[in-house]
Parts: structure tokens; sequence; C-alpha cells
């Protein structure tokens, strides 16, 4: 077997092929042009977007080469995969503007000027857009039999819910992609989520209608799932972005970092190109000294150095090391910023202010007496030092870089105050 295809094997990654046979025996014989959309959805991508691009990028190292597709059109009309009710549709100008941040963000893992095999970026509204609707009904729906998309799944799970002619379409849009990248690169294979084999298989019979001895072919990979039963890439705070802006490096190392020993190896085969050594190592580890989490740190590290960049893993591990220690002063203020994002805050304008008054104005204590016997209880600490001097004021020695400070009451409870 093709050496790509038996490590996509080993990592668990394929789900469905629709002739594993000859697209190995392609693999093996040529350089082979493949693709995988990306519809603009929002302004960034999620780490739900992390496995097909870790995929492309898996082939373009293995000497492919990969074509990143941004809907701008298909990101106009919605997919209905995986959804239950319709997507809220979005202004022309809005989804541009998206599809131009997510082309941004795939060139942080692919390479555009690689030689040899460089990737490639399109956009299908550059032939979406120009269709008129008479070429759109005559040339390609009909091409597709209504019996033939009902009995698709992703509209077959809509039925009863109800679904609009314009989701309805996006099968056709997505089938006419694959046959204008067949057509404009000698694209050959299709990859997305496994909620995409619908509409690659439809492409692919498009493409047989279509072109005289064509042989193209689809690939999913498996849909990410998590040991307990929550959804991957959620926390409390929502989706996991892959912009530092939605999601700092610091929240995202976190995420990896707290994954579950039932997961972590399935996911250091899925988003690392750790080898398959390395990962039995880890393996091992996790087996026989779970409490190290040796294998949750080779993955946190691994994926934000992928998606951020070795500068931004070293502020998020500096990050966790200074909270873990209590060492605020360790941190710069853009760090503190990032690990304190969530924590209760308050703004004050006053420079010098006494820490009775900041505890119960920041609403850290909930009364001066309660203040007092927190100060005295040495329950206060400034920038992870104890406090226990019940007229001490809180001046710029405690400001660090002129604009936080951190107060934490008891273990855990922290609170940022921001000074203006």
């Amino acid at each position: 077997m093709n050496a790509l295809l038996e490590d996509l094997k080993y990592r668990g990654l394929i789900n469905q092929v629709t002739d594993e046979e000859g697209l190995d025996k392609l693999l093996s014989e040529e350089q082979v042009k493949l693709y995988c959309g990306f519809d603009p959805t929002a302004d960034s991508l999620h780490i739900g977007h992390l496995l097909p691009i870790l995929t492309l990028k898996r082939f373009q190292e293995a000497g492919h080469q990969p074509i990143a597709l941004v809907g701008g059109a298909t990101g106009l009309i919605g997919d209905p995969s995986g959804k239950k009710q319709e997507r809220t549709l979005n202004e022309k100008e809005t989804v541009k503007q998206w599809s131009e941040r997510i082309k941004e963000q795939l060139s942080r893992f692919l390479d555009f000027e690689k030689e040899g095999n460089p990737a490639i970026l399109a956009n299908n509204y550059d032939w979406i857009g120009p269709l008129d609707v008479i070429t759109f009904l005559r040339d390609i729906g009909k091409s597709f039999g209504i019996n033939y998309m009902l009995a698709k799944e992703t509209v077959q799970s809509r039925i009863e819910t109800g679904i609009s002619f314009t989701e309805f379409s996006y099968m056709i849009l997505q089938s006419y992609d694959f046959l204008k990248l067949y057509q404009t690169y000698d694209c050959r294979l299709q990859i997305g989520g496994s909620d995409q084999w619908g509409n690659i298989t439809s492409g692919l019979e498009l493409i047989r209608k279509t072109e005289e001895n064509a042989k193209a072919y689809g690939l999913t990979l498996q849909l990410v799932t998590k040991a307990d039963g929550t959804k991957f890439g959620k926390t409390e705070g929502g989706a996991i972005w892959l912009d530092k802006e939605k999601t700092s490096p610091y929240e995202f190392y976190q995420f990896w970092i707290n994954t579950d020993d039932r997961d972590v190896i399935k996911y250091l085969k899925y988003f690392t190109f750790l080898s398959k050594e390395e990962i039995e190592q880890l393996a091992e580890e996790v087996k026989n000294a779970p409490e190290k989490r040796s294998a949750q740190k080779a993955l946190a590290e691994e994926v934000t150095k992928l998606v951020h960049g070795e500068e931004a893993l070293k502020q998020a591990v500096k990050i966790s090391e200074a909270l873990f220690s209590g060492n605020i002063k360790a941190l710069t203020a853009e760090e503190i910023k990032q690990g304190f994002k969530d924590v209760p805050s308050y703004e004050t304008t006053e420079n010098e202010i006494g820490l009775v008054d900041l505890l119960v104005q920041a609403k850290i204590s909930p009364s001066k007496r309660q203040a007092r016997e927190d100060i005295g209880n040495g329950a206060i600490y400034i920038n992870g030092e104890r406090v226990q001097e019940l007229d001490y004021i809180v001046s710029e020695k405690d400001i660090i870089e002129g604009q936080f400070a951190v107060i934490r009451r008891g273990k855990k409870k922290y609170f940022l105050i921001h000074f203006k």
C-alpha cells in the first residue's frame, strides 16, 4: 500500500473512500492534485477545520499538490450537511471579507511557494459568480435527478424539518466545483469531513457524466469525537478558533492540555506530525504514568506550534507555568491579558488606593469588614504575593507595566484590576 495511505490508516483518519484500490495505485504512480473546500461562514476557521487542513498538508508533504478552495459562492448559499435547520444568509460583502481572512489562515498551513508541488488557492466565486440561471439549469442541473438528490443523507435528514431550494441546490454547486477543478487543474481527489460524502459522490457523478473516461476519487475523514460524549471543539466559552484574537494562544494551549487520557493518543494521531514510534512511546506513558501528562503536553505543544508558531507556544507555556506557580510578576501585561481573559475584572483610574477599598469596589469582598477579615486571614494575594497589612496601599509598584494587577482571594478566585 502507498506510504501516505498507510499513514492515514494508522492515524485512523479515513472514514470512507470511493475506490481505495484505484486511489492507492494513483497515489503511487503520480503527483495528484486534490482539494478540500472551506466555506466562509464566520470570520475565522475553527479547530473543526483542522483535520482536513492538516490532511491537505500531509498530502503536500508526501509530494502531492493540494488545492484549498475558499467557498466565496457556496458560503452565500449554506451547506445543509450536519445542520438541523436553515443557515442565516450572510451579506455578500461580509462573505467576501471572511473569504480573505480564511485565505490568510490557510496559508499558515500550506506552502504556496513549495518547489515542485506548491499549494493552489482557489475561490469558487470565480466560476459560480458569473453563472447565469439558464446555463446553471441547462448545463449543470440537467445532470441531477431529483430522486438521486432526495436519497442523499444530507437532504433526507432535513425533509421533515424543511429545506429550501437554496440549500437543496448546494449539492449541485459543490459538484460543479469538483468538475471545474477537474477541468482546470486535473484535480482527481476531493477530501472532506464524514458529512460531505453525499456532496463528494455527487461531484464524482457529475464528472463521470460530463468528461469521457474520467477517473476521480473521494475520501472522507473521521468525525472527531470525545470520550465523555461532549462535542469536540466546544468549551463553555464557545468554539475554539484558529484566530488568536478570538481564541488566544494560551486558551488554545489549555484546550489541548486538558484532553482526556482516553482521547489524547487519538488526537496525537489526528492533529500532529509525530511519528508512529513517538506516538507509541507516549501511549506507553499514558498507560504507565498518566499523572505526568506527557502525551497531553506533547499534543498541546505540537498543535499550538502548528497553528500559532513557536513564539506563541513559548508564551502560552510561560503563562501556564506562572499561573501554576503563582508567580504573576513574571508575566508581561500582554500575557496577563491572555491568561486572565475570562476572570472578573474591574477598571479604576486611581493609581493609589487602599487595599480594603479596592476589594470592596471591585466586589472581591462584599464589605469592608469582610475585606479586613480576608486580609487578616491571609486570603488576599496581589500578583501572587500574600498581603496581610490592613492599611496596605495598592500603588505603582503593584501595577504591571502600568496596566494590571491580579488579585487572588483564597485558593482559586482571581480578579483582574485594570488601571486606566
